[in-house]
């Protein structure tokens, strides 16, 4: 064997301890936010080491390798941060062991800026 195929192999199956991982933490978290950062980071991780692990054992395949993680670390992040805006936006509840929920404490600010403004404009008049 090669060294590039043994490094691949070394690579994928770390990538596949990951993506295990992110599925026991799925199971093992305590609410829906903790779940899908939990799911996100190793999934992305995983399968960018299970796909760089793979381009080296057919190295032939490395450009198509390159452009699915290129998508991946792009498409992963954003579609986890929508699942939890959209599930923060439906108030599914945080787990009692929260203690900052930085997202309903800038709605708050948000909306107390927004009296002020409405306040100011009509004094104005």
């Amino acid at each position: 064997m090669k060294i590039l195929d043994i490094t691949g192999a070394i690579l994928t199956l770390i990538g596949s301890i990951f993506i295990f991982l992110g599925a026991l933490g799925v199971l093992r978290m305590p609410d829906v936010y903790n779940r899908i950062q939990t799911g996100t980071k190793a999934s992305t991780l995983g399968t960018m080491l299970t796909l760089t692990g793979i381009g080296m054992i057919h190295p032939g395949w490395f450009g198509k390798i390159a452009i699915l993680i290129i998508f991946i670390a792009i498409t992963n992040p954003v579609s986890s941060h929508v699942l939890a805006r959209a599930a923060h936006f439906i108030n599914i509840p945080l787990t009692s062991k929260t203690v900052v929920d930085k997202l309903r404490e800038s709605k708050i600010e948000e909306m107390e800026n927004a009296l002020k403004l409405e306040e100011e404009q009509k004094n104005d008049f």
